[in-house]
């Protein structure tokens, strides 16, 4: 278990406020041969070069931009942030709000990026999260917080800001889930946490989700761990991808579970569990016509167990998504949810799988779920699945 001080250095941590100053700027000296009555030479600021940006593949949801003075600069969705490296001062003249160098103390709310960080080996940047130790699929990540290694310290819509404060939290990451909070965010940042939202979970392509590692790579001084586990992962995606660039007949899949109310919870197209399963060399069985849907920021919809059927009835797979509720133990649980289930296809065939709690968590393991789903789709599954389950 940690044991902490709070120390002078802690407070000049959550110092970093959200705000800039003005510059003096940059004079020209006038030559003692001129007359004392010489204009003064105009203010000259010199605005700090773009000299390059992150090379990305394929994360659309957020861009860094680096600059001549060694910050960058942070997009993501509508939010801009300024990045200072360690050891490198904040311009004076800056105007953004700003995201410090971090190697420890960052409080992690959105849950599918602390895989991330594990996987790079950057977990010791990470202090506190909103998600308990029950929660967690990955047994690194719950003995971590099960140990106080890292601290669960509530839910995002209400941390315990006295504990974070007294603690010396230096940045917070959120999912876009802080939008339905927005005091909360308020509450952060005017104790002086910078509150940074993440949207990996917008990006339609896995690899995209994946690639968020970059950026938290940058933000904790791991680039090369970052960028080193990136590319172990393309090349895993890249060999499935040569297996399945001849695929012609495509096996169709259902991604689904059934609430609590009894509606049946699809994926959208576009989703990228639904991406998944394009890349995996199968189709998805569900268009957003059929769902009634438009290209909004909902990666799933309800619909009526009847209408679930017409469609899903004859899909070659189906797949239970356990992630948010528990997924049938075999065959029989399934159809005493429905006695509808009987009739399809994939349960007369023996092709009904369920996804483990992990295929959210785990988002440095997309290209493997990848992997996974197109050897489901072969037809030959061995016992190497980690994240699929073939119920019987």
């Amino acid at each position: 278990m940690k044991i902490f001080r709070y120390t002078a250095g802690s407070a000049l941590v959550l110092s970093l406020v959200l705000s800039g100053c003005s510059s003096a700027g940059n004079f020209t000296e006038v030559p003692s041969s001129e007359s004392a009555l010489t204009a003064a030479p105009a203010v000259s600021v010199s605005s700090p070069e773009i000299t390059g940006k992150m090379n990305l593949l394929y994360a659309e949801q957020f861009s860094v931009s680096y600059r001549s003075d060694g910050c960058a600069e942070i997009t993501s969705g509508p939010e801009k942030f300024l990045f200072v490296p360690e050891n490198t001062e904040t311009p004076a003249d800056n105007t953004l709000p700003v995201l410090h160098e971090a190697h420890e103390k960052i409080y992690l709310a959105a849950s599918s990026a602390m895989d991330l960080f594990f996987s790079m080996n950057a977990e010791s940047c990470i202090e506190f999260t909103s998600t308990s130790a029950g929660n967690w699929s990955r047994e690194s990540i719950k003995k971590a917080v099960e140990d106080e290694d890292i601290f669960y310290v509530g839910k995002y819509s209400a941390p315990d800001y006295e504990f974070l404060l007294s603690e010396g939290c230096t940045a917070a990451i959120e999912s876009t889930m802080i939008n339905h909070s927005p005091a909360v965010k308020e509450k952060l940042i005017s104790l002086g946490i910078p509150v940074f939202t993440e949207r990996s979970s917008y990006e339609s392509h896995p690899l995209g989700r994946l690639e968020w590692i970059k950026l938290y790579g940058l933000l904790t001084g791991k680039q090369d761990e970052a960028e080193a586990f990136f590319e172990e992962k393309l090349k895993t995606f890249e060999d499935v991808q040569k297996n399945t660039a001849s695929v012609t007949d495509r096996k169709t899949v259902a991604f689904f579970y059934i609430t609590s109310s009894g509606y049946v919870n699809v994926r959208k197209p576009g989703d990228y569990i639904s991406k998944m399963i394009e890349l995996a060399g199968g189709e998805y069985i569900f268009t957003n016509q059929e769902l009634g849907t438009g290209e909004d920021e909902m990666s799933s919809v309800n619909m009526q167990m009847e209408d679930f059927y017409n469609k899903a009835k004859d899909a070659d797979y189906i797949i239970y998504n356990s992630s948010i509720e528990a997924a049938p133990a075999d065959i029989e649980q399934l159809t005493g949810k429905s006695s509808l289930f009987s009739d399809f296809r994939a349960v007369k065939n023996g092709n009904v799988y369920c996804s483990g709690h992990n295929m959210f968590q785990q988002t440095g393991e997309c290209s493997d779920m990848i992997r996974e789903l197109s050897i489901m789709l072969s037809g030959n599954p061995d016992d190497s699945l980690v994240f699929l389950d073939r119920l019987s």
